[in-house]
């Protein structure tokens, strides 16, 4: 992009002029209106009003950046509303300077202040063709990239919508959900294709495996470590921050001069914000220069920093409330089912996420863009905390997807004015599966169920939402597990066997663990990923094996797996290896083979693939429970209180949705977070990216497969074809 020339600098400084102008003639007529329709403000001569809109241009415009600097945490811990307290001040101040203006309150300049910050941002939207062209304009003068400049290869924004399946991409795309989207597809200018996650279809994994290339030893959302009896949960800064430091090899998806936006994880990226694991960054890797150490309003001072956007978002945030409101009331009349309580304080966190946080993300972007920054990879979390609490495909969940989806339309039209070419990737880091939560459905949570099986019951309690219950008594499932026992071979029999000769026998207590890990039971722990539980038996060295589990707990292993919320059960045999037990049937996943019914069969046919791979994987839990998936109500009941839910294998959760550049090179099919990050990876190099060199990286793959390989007696990790 060249210089402009003398006389385009001559019109472009002529049209700074006119909109300087514009806007203070605007601004001093509105507050000649708020002189006149608000009680307690009072401009006595004809030249108040121009001198305290040039005054109040200059407080917005260079004193308030600096105030909010400093006052930053008001302003993010209460939405920006601290903002505009801090902002009245700063209003009263200039008025008090005026002689003759009359102020008769600190409530009367806070709504001045907002007034005018309105004002200021419709002025801004008649003023521009959109609000993008002031961002980019301010690029230019930062930045300008000359003619003799080599030329750049496009730049990438890899726009992640948040828990979006393939199936409702298509759907959205064809009802008018996603137009952004649909007008690409139509043109020829994108493919919509789908990819497989791995067995833990979570945040957690998929974004690890997706920016860093490896989600090895990532088996959940949240898992419990024995080596030092701690619950790890990848959305604790901490924890986000030590899963980061176990699988950077400094190679990232973003390594260099990319930029992460809204991420657990940084992808080895230089610039991040509102990025969970660079809270935590050690000051050593700040030193060695590898990226800008994040802070919790690093994304939040850039874009409070001008009043009128405060304004807008709080607008937008208020009538988000409102619609939730609405919503949830409109499911209760309806009685809408399956669905959970959505009171309380939710309203405003959900307005946290699809509008606070969705602006501020989409302001970075336009300023990574403007800067010309190579790779930027970004989290919109809106749809998918909805679809949680609403239900995938209900209308105001479609809602928040088409807000989305206007946004990415917004950051496409503003690509036009970068000093570099930009291509806009659109992908999800899984998909959701709806039905009754657990705990609804049935009466009593997993963990309730857990310690009751391991000695600890508790009295089963139906919730107040709970939907119809299976009538098939417990005991008469495993009447037709034991009609297979004799095909299903010694495994079966034993679990059978040991059971009803432990009727009224109850597991022997084992050393506490810490008062934060969730113990379900005596020395035994439960924790939840939305539609996998894992077991650990803390006071049991290394995995715990099944013929340990069933000498111990004898009632465990039966009572999980003749369930009707359970789908199965992975548990490491001192005899088989892993094996995957279920109501009709084990596979042995060593083997391959399968005795009676295969448990995972309607969990597609990498089920087994992905479930032997987390066999392998050092933090493994002693037992890995996966919900029970009906493909023919497309339903599965999730162990967290959610509607829409995803974090194991059944369903639309295991089918994440991309959609990229026709003229890209087709992915064909993709399975695993890892996988999708070489196809990533590809598409930069076809764009002429560089390849990170890994200068400084922390502990890679390499050391991570060395610990595993000594943990697990040197197996094999398993790799999945597609």
């Amino acid at each position: 992009m060249s210089e402009p020339s003398g006389a385009g600098r001559v019109l472009r400084a002529g049209r700074t002029l006119a909109r300087v102008l514009l806007t203070w003639a605007l601004a001093t007529g509105a507050l000649i209106a708020l002189d006149r329709w608000l009680d307690g403000f009072a401009m006595r001569s004809w030249w108040h009003p121009p001198v305290a809109a040039l005054l109040l241009g200059l407080l917005t415009a260079g004193v308030w950046p600096l105030v909010l600097r400093i006052a930053l945490p008001l302003a993010f811990f209460t939405l920006g509303i601290g903002g505009f307290l801090l902002l009245g001040a700063g209003v009263l101040g200039v008025f008090t300077a005026i002689p003759g203006v009359e102020v008769h309150s600190f409530r009367t300049s806070v709504v001045v202040a907002v007034a005018m910050a309105g004002v200021s941002g419709v002025i801004n939207s008649l003023l521009a063709v959109d609000e993008d062209e002031i961002f980019f304009r301010r690029a230019r003068r930062r930045a300008p990239v000359t003619a003799s400049a080599e030329p750049l290869p496009p730049g990438v924004l890899f726009l992640q919508i948040d828990g979006l399946g393939y199936d409702t991409a298509r759907r959205a795309v064809r009802d008018g959900s996603m137009p952004t989207l649909a007008a690409w597809l139509r043109s020829g200018s994108h493919v919509l294709t789908s990819w497989h996650t791995d067995w833990s279809s979570q945040t957690g994994a998929s974004v690890c495996g997706i920016l860093h290339g490896s989600n090895f030893d990532v088996p959940a959302f949240r898992w419990y470590e024995k080596e030092t009896d701690r619950l790890v949960q990848v959305s604790n800064p901490r924890d986000a921050a030590e899963i980061e430091r176990r699988h950077s090899d400094g190679r990232g998806l973003l390594a260099g001069d990319g930029a992460g936006r809204g991420n657990l994880f940084t992808g080895d990226a230089r610039f991040v914000s509102l990025t969970m694991s660079s809270l935590s960054l050690v000051p050593a890797e700040a030193r060695r220069g590898r990226r800008r150490r994040g802070r919790v309003g690093s994304g939040y001072y850039a874009y409070f920093a001008k009043p009128g956007n405060a304004v807008r978002t709080l607008g937008v945030a208020l009538v988000d409330v409102v619609r939730e409101l609405s919503a949830a009331s409109r499911q209760r009349r309806a009685d809408v089912r399956p669905r959970v309580p959505r009171g309380g304080l939710y309203p405003l966190a959900r307005a946290g996420t699809t509008v606070l946080a969705r602006d501020v993300v989409v302001s970075a972007l336009l300023e990574d863009m403007l800067a010309g920054r190579p790779v930027v990879y970004a989290d919109f979390l809106g749809y998918d905390e909805v679809a949680h609490h609403s239900g995938v495909e209900r209308f105001d969940t479609l809602e928040v997807l088409r807000s989305i989806d206007q946004q990415i339309g917004r950051l496409h039209r503003a690509s036009a004015l970068a000093p570099r070419p930009y291509a806009l990737v659109l992908l999800s880091d899984h998909g959701q599966t709806q039905g009754w939560a657990f705990a609804d459905r049935f009466g009593h949570s997993i963990e309730e169920l857990v310690g009751s099986l391991c000695g600890n019951p508790v009295e089963s309690r139906q919730r107040h939402l709970s939907g119809p219950r299976d009538s098939r008594r417990a005991s008469e499932g495993w009447q037709v597990g034991a009609t297979l026992a004799e095909e299903c071979g010694p495994i079966a029999r034993r679990l059978r066997q040991r059971a009803d000769e432990a009727a009224d026998r109850t597991a022997s207590p084992l050393t506490p663990g810490d008062s934060a890990v969730p113990q379900v039971a005596p020395g035994v722990v439960c924790a939840v990923s939305g539609h996998t539980a894992s077991v650990s038996f803390p006071g049991i060295p290394g995995r715990a094996s099944l013929e340990e589990i069933e000498q111990r707990w004898p009632h465990l292993l039966p009572g999980l797996v003749d369930h009707d919320g359970v789908g199965f059960v992975l548990v490491h045999s001192a005899e088989s290896g892993p094996v995957v037990l279920g109501r009709e049937g084990v596979h042995r996943l060593r083997s391959g083979e399968v005795l009676g019914s295969d448990p995972l069969l309607p969990y597609g046919p990498h089920a087994a693939a992905l479930v032997a791979r987390a066999s392998t994987f050092p933090h493994c839990p002693d037992l890995v429970i996966n919900s029970r998936y009906d493909p023919d109500t497309d339903e599965a009941s999730a162990f967290e209180p959610h509607v829409g839910s995803h974090g194991g294998l059944g369903g639309p959760q295991q089918r994440g949705f991309l959609a990229h550049p026709a003229s890209w090179t087709a992915p064909g099919e993709v399975v695993g977070a890892e996988h999708l990050h070489r196809v990533l990876r590809g598409w930069l190099t076809d764009l002429g990216h560089p390849e990170p060199t890994g200068e400084g990286a922390a502990v890679g793959e390499q050391s991570l497969r060395a610990l595993a390989d000594d943990l697990i007696g040197h197996r094999p990790v398993p790799t999945i074809e597609p």
